[in-house]
């Protein structure tokens, strides 16, 4: 592959962007592309928003994605695609989490939330999945593996099966959860 190839993922602090981002990383890294990643957290920690930034090919210059130029973009929460959407390409894909985690300043009653957000990206984009990776994950056996279910549909999504994504996800997670990431990439997969 000799151009680069760029991946967004967005969210929300505690959904586990950070360590999606750190998987699909060593993939890549361990397939023999060169990777830049870039991390913004925002107020993560607050429940705030949480971009990752990757971008993979035989060379990568910067780990900055531009407008227009994201092959995949990846929205662990519905409506955090919206900020960044201009960044999608043409014929990009976007995979959406059917997952609401309302902000501090809709639960404050100062904002609202965009409740027909699907909606408008179906209009938008012609390549998009929906679905709720959150409900997936619960099915078996632990919410918190909905950031794998996630990343499953991505790798489906951009067809990128020479890596050995259960090994890097092995190597990656404490091992007592191994096997449920396991389980929750395949769900993703499979969906």
């Amino acid at each position: 592959m000799s151009e680069t190839k760029n991946i967004l993922l967005v969210g929300v602090g505690g959904q586990g962007t950070i360590l999606t981002s750190k998987i699909i990383s060593n993939g890549f890294i361990d397939a023999g592309y060169e990777v830049k990643m870039a991390e913004i957290h925002g107020m993560s920690q607050r429940g705030g928003s949480v971009t990752t930034q990757i971008r993979y090919g035989e060379k990568v210059y910067s780990p900055v994605i531009e407008k227009g130029t994201a092959d995949l973009i990846v929205a662990f929460e519905k409506s955090e695609a919206l900020r960044w959407l201009e960044y999608l390409r043409k014929d990009g894909i976007l995979i959406v989490n059917d997952y609401t985690i309302e902000p501090f300043t809709v639960s404050l009653g100062i904002s609202g939330y965009p409740e027909e957000v699907i909606d408008e990206y179906k209009k938008k984009i012609k390549n998009i999945h929906v679905f709720n990776a959150f409900d997936m994950a619960k099915k078996i056996g632990n919410s918190k593996v909905m950031n794998i279910v996630l990343l499953g549909s991505m790798v489906k999504a951009l067809s990128i099966d020479e890596i050995d994504w259960k090994e890097i996800i092995a190597r990656t997670v404490p091992e007592k959860y191994v096997k449920l990431n396991q389980e929750a990439f395949e769900a993703g997969y499979n969906d």
